[in-house]
């Protein structure tokens, strides 16, 4: 699909973080969650999460934000429309997320969100 601007993907980004279960929210900890075009070295890559996941937190007073970065136009290249692009929004946040929580992509596989 042709890419949705900016601001209305930031828009859709917003709804999927709005629609995380309460139940994960409480673990979100820490965390910034940025909109780029698409990853420098990894164009078709979809999200990716940089921090350190909550599991292997051990001395983390003072450290800074973890991040997951959404890649707008990577995902508006997978997506047939806006109903497609918002559905796999929600998926690549949750995912992203799930690795902040410390699950890995084999347990993403088997729970169906990979």
């Amino acid at each position: 699909m042709d890419p949705v601007p900016e601001a209305r993907f930031e828009e859709l980004v917003g709804d999927a973080l709005d629609d995380v279960p309460e139940q994960l929210w409480e673990h979100f900890e820490n965390v910034v969650v940025l909109v780029e075009d698409r990853h420098e070295d990894e164009p078709d890559l979809l999200g990716i999460y940089e921090g350190i996941p909550l599991t292997e937190r051990e001395e983390y007073a003072g450290a800074m934000p973890d991040v997951i970065r959404i890649f707008r136009l990577a995902l508006c290249d997978v997506c047939e429309d806006e109903q497609d692009l918002t559905d796999e929004v929600y998926i690549t946040v949750v995912h992203e997320f799930a690795h902040h929580l410390g699950i890995d992509d084999d347990r993403l596989h088997e729970l169906g969100w990979a």
